[in-house]
């Protein structure tokens, strides 16, 4: 399968926990004023690469605590991100999974369906960050975010309470 790139990071350790591999995906319909990477805004843009090789790059670095899905917007490229981090996933290196995304947690979990794969991409996540990215909330003290209206979010813990409040609201 492969994955439209604008690039990749070996050992970012801006992009989460610890050492990681950060994977920026080419597309972003966001736009965001001040972006970090604009260079990663069109959908034409980059190159592809295979998540063969790229599982291959990251299985190469053994002081690896995760993987970063960056971007670009890795939402749009879902379905393959979803396919390489079940496959690392496979691999039991215990490395996470760090997804950015200008959509917010709740836009993703209202517009999932089974054509786009952003429920898949959020249940293989273990943490994301979420939200555009917004100039005037721009702070260099914020850990792993570029502006304070952006959250930091456990994905697992999330989505289980998510289901807690779907059941619930369901059978109340």
């Amino acid at each position: 399968m492969n994955i439209r790139l604008s690039g990749t990071c070996d050992d970012s350790i801006v992009d989460g926990h610890g050492i990681r591999y950060t994977i920026f995906v080419q597309g972003c319909p966001h736009h965001c004023e001040g972006c970090h990477n604009p260079q990663t805004h069109d959908f034409n843009g980059g190159y592809f690469e295979t998540t063969e090789r790229l599982l291959e790059n990251i299985q190469e670095n053994p002081l690896l605590d995760g993987v970063t899905f960056s971007g670009g917007e890795p939402f749009c490229q879902a379905k393959a991100l979803v396919s390489l981090a079940k496959n690392i996933k496979s691999l039991d290196l215990n490395l996470d999974i760090v997804t950015y995304t200008g959509f917010t947690f709740e836009y993703l979990l209202k517009n999932a369906n089974q054509h786009n794969a952003y429920l898949e991409l959020l249940k293989v996540s273990d943490m994301l960050v979420d939200g555009k990215f917004e100039q005037d909330k721009q702070s260099y003290d914020l850990v792993f975010r570029g502006s304070s209206n952006q959250r930091f979010i456990d994905c697992k813990k999330s989505l289980k309470c998510q289901k807690a409040v779907e059941f619930k609201s369901i059978y109340a």
